[in-house]
């Protein structure tokens, strides 16, 4: 009898054979999540439907059995994405469009928080008999993009939002504490509040966060510094920007992601992706940075092609070892980079935009949603390896002209120098 090694030579059966226990999880892990070949499979394996507005946040659980997902409708949906079926529904008690839905830890998948346009962060609680309890937890003055779980944590979790506070939250106590607010960084000028978009933890060294919004710079901060002191102070510790965006005032921050090794990814508006190593940072006082100084720092890996502007867009790594760099854009495509630069794919994620992108915790499974009123489940099932597709030069330069158009008369595109008149 044929070996099960060799049933078939697609990646979703080699995903099977780890579902029913012929791999070992360890060795699947690492061969299957880095290889380029399966990333070169990814093909849309399904359609999640039953929201009635556009979907805004989408997250699988920490094992990956289940998606969590919240739209503009304010309804919370529970996804058993391999089934690609609708587990539980519920409303959620916000007024506006939910921006973020996530399931905490150890807790059996019944305890979600979320955040809205409402500026609320609330608590769902699922009980025995399914049905949802909701209540608030706390209020910002404006959208709330992003929660941040503490790594390992059924209790801590954080937010951020546009009135540049970020606060802590403890579900033990149901009690929420004002950290600080996110104060500018311009040179010579007043102190003012950075409106924030984004939030995530470290995951190797928990006890740093970063947080980006409406400016160039990343930030970077020490928990400790809030828990050993009753301040509001902003007690920056690093901030990261690329040089050249240094001091400019039409850019800001959508998306961050951290990788397994500390490296962190930034997502600009109607700029690029950048990922920045620990030692890229500008420190606590980036003007204090000499120029002879800035020009020793090594460069940020840039990843472009794509367009960040319409919306709040998320980024992501993908795969094992954080392989891959993923975006969603302005164009309706899914970008998927080697880490080195390299575009791999380019898939048509969305009618309109794609805005988030999250990567299952252990298995070459991408989830993502857009304006469309639907969750798309994308995994190694292709037969054959798939090329980028032939208009892929087509996109990217649209994408570079658009965002290019109303700021230079002149262009210098990778292929060439477009003149625009």
């Amino acid at each position: 009898m044929e070996s099960r090694s060799k049933i078939t030579r697609s990646g979703f059966s080699e995903i099977y054979q780890r579902e029913i226990g012929l791999s070992q999880s360890r060795s699947f892990a690492h061969r299957i999540t880095g290889s380029e070949a399966i990333v070169e499979q990814i093909d849309l394996y399904g359609k999640l439907n039953a929201h009635d507005g556009c979907v805004n946040t989408v997250h699988f659980n920490s094992t990956g059995d289940f998606i969590v997902s919240g739209s503009d409708d304010t309804q919370v949906i529970f996804w058993d994405w391999a089934a690609k079926s609708k587990r539980l529904a519920y409303s959620s008690g916000h007024s506006d469009n939910i921006f973020q839905a996530r399931i905490m830890p150890f807790t059996d998948d019944r305890t979600v928080i979320t955040s809205a346009a409402d500026g609320q962060v609330r608590l769902g609680q699922v009980r025995e008999n399914g049905e949802v309890e909701t209540k608030r937890l706390g209020k910002h003055q404006g959208s709330v993009h992003n929660l941040a779980i503490e790594p390992g944590s059924p209790h801590i979790f954080y937010s951020c939002g546009e009135d540049g506070f970020v606060q802590q939250f403890d579900l033990r106590s149901c009690s929420s504490a004002k950290l600080f607010a996110c104060s500018s960084l311009k040179e010579n000028k007043r102190p003012g509040i950075i409106r924030l978009n984004a939030i995530v933890i470290d995951p190797r060294n928990p006890t740093y966060f970063a947080v980006g919004g409406y400016d160039g710079y990343a930030r970077v901060y020490d928990i400790r510094s809030y828990q050993q002191e009753s301040s509001s102070s902003d007690s920056l510790v690093k901030a990261f920007c690329p040089p050249d965006l240094l001091g400019t005032d039409n850019i800001h921050i959508t998306g961050l992601a951290y990788s397994n090794s500390s490296e962190l990814l930034v997502s600009y508006n109607d700029e690029l992706v950048y990922l920045f190593q620990k030692n890229m940072g500008l420190g606590s006082n980036p003007h204090s940075v000499s120029p002879e100084n800035l020009k020793r720092l090594d460069r940020s890996q840039v990843y472009s092609g794509h367009r960040n502007s319409q919306t709040v867009k998320g980024v992501s790594f993908f795969g094992h070892s954080d392989e891959y760099v993923v975006s969603g854009s302005d164009c309706g495509h899914i970008f998927i980079w080697k880490k080195s630069g390299e575009l791999v794919r380019l898939m048509v994620g969305d009618k309109h935009i794609v805005n988030c992108l999250v990567s299952h915790p252990f298995l070459p499974v991408l989830a993502t949603s857009g304006i469309e009123k639907n969750v798309k489940i994308w995994v190694p099932m292709a037969s054959d390896r798939s090329p980028l597709p032939e208009n892929v030069k087509e996109v990217c330069i649209v994408n570079f002209l658009n965002r290019n158009l109303l700021h230079m008369p002149s262009l210098l595109f990778p292929y060439g120098r477009i003149s625009l008149g």
